[in-house]
């Protein structure tokens, strides 16, 4: 049984996460019941559209539940991880190709594995309460589940900032940043959800919409670029060590608090898919490099250990910022071969 459920309501395909306790955290099973319905309702003339969402007011989807990929990690059992992304990342690719609209609806925690399912949807819904992070670093690993496209396609130094500090987006910031669409409040949403449903007509979404809220993001751009926008770890701590301010302060504490392996990896995958035209694709398959090495070789099972298990905040990261070398981020990155991630 899993925490989710999906229906057809009128015209429309109805995926919602009943995981409210959990912070709707998505699990193996949710992941597979979830592909399950895109596959189900991708010929199905009934439905006309897809709408997603979920139960609870704290959250949306605050993330993956990688309690399991722990525990079997921890026992030498990687490829139970290795499989969970491998299917987690198959359902990111057809929400985000998917050839009828899709439409999320984000409120409250949004967060990794949440914005691999709510962050690639055709019509993307944040209302106000929304709170959208890549928190990924802190934990030694990657922004993954396509993410790392998301913050690339991030205007100036924004992908970098977001993806190494984990800082959190309100919905100004999140319409900014390219992770949402529109602003809709979410007082409106149980009657629009009932319009798409009756009508299986998006044209709904622009007759709810409301004024875009501020970005205290878009304010600070400048300021993130001066910070963010270009150099090597080393380079951007060391202007951080420099800088002071809003932006400055609380990014120097998460730069010098997170894996530096993670954030090494990360400027680079970010700076792969910005040399290229990229897409979700090639941005999965980078992504999975990492994944499928991380609990093995990388900071993973210590950081899910210090900030999930444990949760004593004091995790002992393999590499210290200087050790990080361009030969240790290419072996993270170097093809798989036969065990690449197929989609």
């Amino acid at each position: 049984m899993t925490d989710i459920r999906t229906d057809i309501e009128g015209r429309a395909g109805r995926i919602t996460l009943t995981r409210p306790k959990a912070l709707n955290a998505l699990d193996h099973d949710m992941c597979l019941a979830i592909e399950a319905a895109l596959d189900a309702w991708r010929d199905d003339p009934q439905v006309s559209l897809v709408m997603i969402d979920a139960e609870g007011e704290r959250a949306f989807c605050a993330g993956g539940d990688i309690a399991a990929v722990y525990r079997a990690g921890l026992a030498g059992d990687y490829e139970a991880g290795r499989a969970f992304w491998r299917d987690e990342y198959r359902m990111n690719a057809k929400l985000a190709e998917y050839p009828k609209p899709v439409i999320s609806f984000l409120h409250g925690f949004v967060m990794g594995g949440g914005v691999g399912l709510g962050g690639h949807c055709s019509h993307r819904v944040v209302g106000e309460s929304a709170q959208i992070a890549m928190p990924e670093c802190g934990i030694g690993f990657v922004p993954d589940v396509g993410g790392s496209l998301l913050l690339a396609r991030a205007p100036g130094g924004l992908g970098a900032y977001l993806g190494l500090t984990a800082a959190r987006m309100g919905p100004g910031d999140a319409l900014h940043a390219g992770f949402a669409d529109c602003f809709i409040p979410e007082s409106r949403w149980p009657a629009l959800k009932q319009t798409l449903a009756e009508t299986g007509d998006v044209a709904a979404l622009d007759a709810a919409a409301d004024t875009l809220p501020a970005s205290p993001l878009a304010a600070a751009q400048p300021e993130i670029d001066t910070l963010f926008a270009a150099g090597p770890l080393a380079e951007i701590a060391a202007r951080l060590d420099q800088a002071e301010g809003e932006i400055a302060d609380p990014a120097r504490k998460a730069v010098a608090r997170n894996s530096p392996l993670s954030m090494a990896l990360t400027l680079e995958m970010l700076d792969r898919l910005r040399a290229q035209e990229s897409d979700i694709r090639s941005a999965l398959r980078q992504e999975y490099r990492v994944s499928h090495r991380a609990a093995e070789m990388g900071d993973f099972l210590e950081g899910v250990r210090a900030q999930i298990i444990d949760k004593d905040r004091n995790p002992r990261w393999r590499y210290a910022l200087e050790e990080i070398t361009p030969e240790l981020i290419a072996g993270f990155l170097a093809p798989l071969g036969a065990d690449e991630l197929a989609l």
